[in-house]
């Protein structure tokens, strides 16, 4: 039974066609030559593939393509974050060597080593590095005992000098 207090005018009676026919009946339903886009099945067929390619490039342009470059991303923050790690172990050094450097012995030492400073009752010593061994020796009665003794200085202590 009907409501009675509307004033909208309604039907009388469904329609016999409507009866058991759902919501998507106008979607699955088909659709009269006369009111179709297209006449043509080819012309259809060709604009529905079409659209389907257009829909196709959006969908890989939209969640495709951005794996690539969301992979360069991660390969490029893991490299920053270990440029980042060694730039903070080299900055923790420096601020190390700047406490270092701002106590009394460490202003003396780097006195010493970029001026030349001395404190009252040091000495400076200048230490020469060894000269290279010699290579070739004359022939004769000290030199070749002399050349055995140098062989087996320049072949180490596990190496067998020459005879």
């Amino acid at each position: 039974m009907r409501s009675k207090t509307t004033s909208i005018k309604r039907p009388a009676e469904r329609p016999a066609a409507d009866e058991g026919r759902s919501r998507l009946g106008d979607l699955t339903r088909p659709i009269p030559a006369d009111k179709r886009i297209s006449r043509r099945p080819q012309v259809a067929m060709f604009a529905g593939a079409f659209a389907l390619l257009v829909v196709l490039t959006i969908g890989i342009a939209v969640f495709v393509l951005p794996i690539g470059t969301w992979r360069d991303q991660e390969r490029d923050l893991d490299q920053r974050q270990e440029q980042l790690d060694e730039l903070e172990r080299v900055n923790g050094d420096l601020a190390a060597e700047v406490e270092r450097l701002q106590t009394d012995d460490g202003i003396r030492e780097a006195a010493g080593e970029e001026v030349g400073y001395l404190s009252p009752g040091e000495q400076r010593l200048s230490v020469l590095p060894l000269p290279d061994l010699p290579r070739n020796l004359p022939d004769g009665w000290p030199y070749g005992i002399a050349e055995q003794i140098l062989d087996v200085r320049r072949a180490g202590p596990t190496g067998r000098g020459a005879d």
